[in-house]
Order: C-alpha cells, then sequence, then structure tokens
C-alpha cells in the first residue's frame, strides 16, 4: 500500500490531473448543452446518448493523463529515485496505473454524469431519464472506460518515454487514426471493427437503445464492431493490459 500511496503523492504533485480534468469536463459538457440547446432547431429531440457526445474528446484526456503521469516523472528524473529505491520496477509501474486508473475512473464518472445533468437543465422537457439498461451504460459506463484507456496512456508513455512525443500520438490515434483506417479499400472497414476505440464504444452505445434507437444524429456513429456489449468491454480490457505489460516490459529492459 505505501506504492499506491507515493505513486499517490506523486500524481497529485503535479497540474496533469487538474489539466486533464478540466479538458475532459469541457470536452463532455459543452457538446452535451449544444445538443440540449439546439434540439428545436436539429428537429433531433436530445437523447441520453447525445448527453455523451462529447465522450471521444474526454478519451483524448484520459489518454493523456495516463501517459503524463509516466513521461513527466522521466523529464524530471524522479522515476529514477523510484526505480534506485525499489530495483524490481514492477510494483512502481503497477502501483502507479493502479493510481492513475482510480483516478481516471472517478474523472470520468464524474463528466459523464456532469454532462447529463447539465443537458436536463438545459433541456427539462426532454426524456433524458435513465430508465433502461442501455442509458445507464452509456453514462455510468464511462467510469470503467476511463480507468481502461488511462491504462493504455501508462502503457505507451512507458515505450514512448518523451512527453511530446507520447501526446502526438495519443492525440491523434482517437481523433483521427481508427477513421482513416476504416478508409483503406477492402481490409480497411474489416480492420476497424476490431480497432480498440471502436470496440470499446460498442459496449458504450450498444445497438443505440440510450439514443432512441438512431445511428448518429446528435450522437455518436454506432460501433460495426461484432462484439456484444459486455464482450467489448473485455476486449478492450485485455487490449489495455497488453499495452501495460508492453511499457512496463520496456521499462524493465531499459535504462531509466
Amino acid at each position: 500500500m505505501h506504492l499506491v500511496a507515493s505513486e499517490r503523492v506523486k500524481l497529485f504533485s503535479i497540474a496533469t490531473p487538474w489539466v486533464c480534468a478540466l479538458l475532459a469536463l469541457a470536452a463532455l459538457v459543452v457538446p452535451a448543452v449544444l445538443t440540449a440547446a439546439t434540439a428545436t432547431e436539429s428537429a433531433l429531440p436530445p437523447t441520453v446518448a447525445s448527453t455523451q457526445f462529447g465522450a471521444p474528446f474526454g478519451f483524448v484526456a484520459a489518454l493523456v493523463l495516463g501517459a503524463l503521469a509516466v513521461t513527466s516523472e522521466y523529464r524530471s528524473g524522479t522515476i529514477r529515485t523510484a526505480f534506485q529505491a525499489l530495483p524490481s520496477r514492477t510494483p512502481v509501474l503497477l502501483a502507479k496505473a493502479a493510481v492513475v486508473a482510480g483516478y481516471a475512473f472517478a474523472l470520468g464518472e464524474v463528466v459523464a454524469f456532469a454532462a447529463w445533468l447539465v443537458a436536463r437543465l438545459v433541456a427539462p422537457g426532454a426524456d433524458l431519464a435513465l430508465d433502461s439498461a442501455a442509458d445507464w451504460t452509456i453514462v455510468a459506463g464511462t467510469g470503467p472506460v476511463f480507468a481502461l484507456i488511462a491504462v493504455c496512456g501508462v502503457g505507451i508513455g512507458l515505450l514512448v518515454r518523451h512527453t511530446g512525443g507520447a501526446v502526438a500520438l495519443l492525440v491523434a490515434y482517437p481523433l483521427a487514426a481508427e477513421n482513416v483506417i476504416a478508409l483503406i479499400p477492402d481490409a480497411g472497414p474489416a480492420i476497424h471493427r476490431w480497432l480498440p476505440l471502436n470496440v470499446v464504444a460498442k459496449f458504450l452505445s450498444g445497438t443505440g437503445g440510450a439514443n432512441g434507437g438512431r445511428d448518429g444524429g446528435n450522437a455518436a456513429v454506432l460501433s460495426d464492431s461484432p462484439l456484444s456489449a459486455g464482450w467489448a468491454l473485455a476486449y478492450f480490457a485485455a487490449f489495455a493490459a497488453l499495452a501495460l505489460a508492453a511499457g512496463v516490459t520496456a521499462a524493465r529492459l531499459r535504462d531509466a
């Protein structure tokens, strides 16, 4: 437990968790307000899914949070001190991942419910009650997804180690890479079905039950993953574990 306490102190001694929290909050709340406020003009009634329209942008904040929790220590050199105090690096890195994941989980829950609540205040006449499993999943499920995404960020941070490179990679991938891959002739759509963020979107959105059965509109386009919602989350969890394992292995084999 002392490792977890130490990693918690180190994480909250830098500005990263607070900046990422503000970015994630803005990423979800601003689109939720816009979709709720312009519902009459667009002729698309707001739904529970539309309150989470900005979730993909929040994913970027969670990825960056995980990566910067690692790269900031490489930049400052504090990670060398940790490795000298405990030569077996794996426990240190697992404790770091656990702390980051716990914070990301709480952050995901807060920003998701904040977006939903603000949308209800902006459009009080809309049917935004959480009265189905699909509604609860797309809102409350954001916390687990944020946690797993942050673990991926930790793994990538350990592999890259440089703040600029890690941030560039983790901003570009969720915003563009998977959509670009889908455009590859013939093989692109088949590959896209199994890409991690597309798969985890299946867990959150399912078959569109939280969006009145619509695909897109004022909510995210539904995932084309062939997996069920439960298996989609398990698939993404396995991907996060693989990313972390790769990062930990690289950190053990390289000089700090």
